[in-house]
């Protein structure tokens, strides 16, 4: 059962919710509205919070001009935006607008 962009609301806080990409998004702020959400999923929180401890640990360090300087990795882009993409989302009220702003590039449901 698909949830609509009327029914977000009603969705109990702290319920998980699976979202899946139908479409992908032509524009650049629905695309990174969606990669922004799917960044919320907790496998992907995981690895972001590794892959910065990692960076921190591999930062290199180097003296110029008789000052520390740090020349740090690029972060890695865990999501991909593409139809087809499916995550799972935790429900809070701060991300019912993003929701309903790219309901029509997503199918939810309740996991």
């Amino acid at each position: 059962m698909s949830i609509t962009a009327d029914q977000i609301d009603a969705n109990a806080v702290g319920q998980t919710l699976r979202c899946t990409v139908a479409k992908a998004p032509r524009a650049k702020a629905a695309t990174d509205t969606i990669a922004r959400l799917m960044r919320l999923d907790p496998a992907n929180v995981k690895s972001l919070r590794r892959a910065q401890h990692l960076r921190a640990r591999r930062m290199n360090t180097y003296i110029r001009g008789n000052r520390v300087w740090h020349s740090r990795e690029k972060a890695a882009r865990v999501v991909r935006v593409a139809a087809g993409q499916s995550w799972d989302l935790p429900m809070n009220p701060t991300i019912a607008d993003d929701l309903k702003a790219v309901a029509s590039y997503l199918s939810i449901e309740k996991a």
